[in-house]
């Protein structure tokens, strides 16, 4: 197959009788399933790379091989559109993907039970509506070129699906025991697992770990939902992890419930973290706007986990300072 030349996107332009009509569908449906947008009718963009290429190579074979015409093109846009608006274009398309799916998370969060009342049926009803989900999610993930601002409330949706199926888990299995925390030594050089992409939560989570359980801790950054810890690892903040959401308490509420951290500077930083994490106005503390806006700066300034973790803890040690002054 050719190569890819010059030029930021890939023009497919075809040429397809309107009658059968099936032939225009079958070619809609393959684009779509590509990500590829139309700009103008039979006009369709992608961005280019090699994948994509050869993508739009399979489509223009299935064309001609029908008896129609196609070709392929790269391009710059000079005047008339920009790459900007050809961006939004992509972003627009993803986001009514990503909105179906969150639709459809939150309709299966409504109509499933508390993780408490959870029969096995329930459970297996929500976990293939999760599954079918996920792979949907999935699939737009890859599709996602310009990363569409829906994408973060859908995937927030699918953690909350699976916090409440992993908490209805640990009520139902009578074989599953609460780690014993009472004893911190047995939590001393042990390594901490959670996700790629560390926000409120896990930010909070991290400096909790290191200034009050385990000042060594080590950590670990995973993209997989379903990692398989290794031994001496503990999950946090993560599907099936061992301190994770429970019931309306965020993580950071957990471990401080967990391990006893008799600290009064900790529940009021526990109220904040909540509020911002589950996005609600449960506590509405005063301080919580403001510390909303330093993570999100932290967040957009640095893209490592580690320098995020380092921003961050610095300022929940000076939040911890202002609260225990009081």
């Amino acid at each position: 197959m050719a190569e890819c030349l010059d030029g930021k996107w890939l023009l497919l332009i075809h040429q397809i009788p309107p009658k059968p009509g099936y032939l225009r569908v079958k070619i809609w449906r393959r684009l779509q399933a590509l990500g590829a947008v139309p700009i103008k009718n039979s006009v369709y963009v992608i961005p280019r790379n090699d994948q994509t290429l050869e993508d739009f190579q399979w489509v223009l074979k299935e064309i001609v091989q029908a008896g129609a015409e196609a070709s392929i093109c790269t391009a710059s846009f000079v005047e008339g559109l920009t790459d900007d608006q050809v961006e939004g274009l992509f972003r627009t398309a993803r986001d009514a993907d990503y909105g179906q799916i969150a639709d459809e998370a939150k309709a299966a969060l409504d109509s499933a039970p508390p993780s408490a009342a959870m029969t096995d049926e329930d459970r297996s009803e929500l976990e293939a509506a999760l599954t079918r989900l996920k792979k949907r999610f999935s699939v737009v993930v890859n599709l996602d070129f310009f990363d569409a601002p829906g994408r973060e409330s859908a995937s927030t949706l699918l953690e909350k699906i699976e916090f409440r199926l992993a908490e209805a888990r640990r009520r139902t299995d009578k074989d599953a025991q609460d780690l014993d925390t009472s004893d911190l030594s047995q939590f001393r050089g042990r390594t901490w697992v959670t996700r790629k992409g560390v926000y409120v939560d896990r930010i909070a989570c991290v400096w909790l770990i290191r200034r009050f359980i385990d000042p060594d801790a080590s950590f670990r950054f995973v993209s997989e939902r379903g990692y398989r810890p290794k031994t001496e690892e503990l999950r946090f903040d993560m599907f099936e992890g061992e301190f994770t959401h429970e019931g309306d308490l965020c993580t950071f509420e957990i471990l401080v419930k967990r391990f006893a951290v008799r600290e009064k500077a900790l529940i009021e930083i526990g109220k904040i973290v909540h509020d911002l994490d589950l996005k609600e106005s449960k506590f509405r503390r005063p301080e919580t706007a403001g510390v909303s806006a330093l993570l999100e700066g932290i967040v957009a300034s640095h893209k490592p986990d580690e320098a995020r973790l380092d921003r961050g803890s610095a300022l929940f040690d000076d939040l911890y300072e202002c609260f225990r002054r009081k």
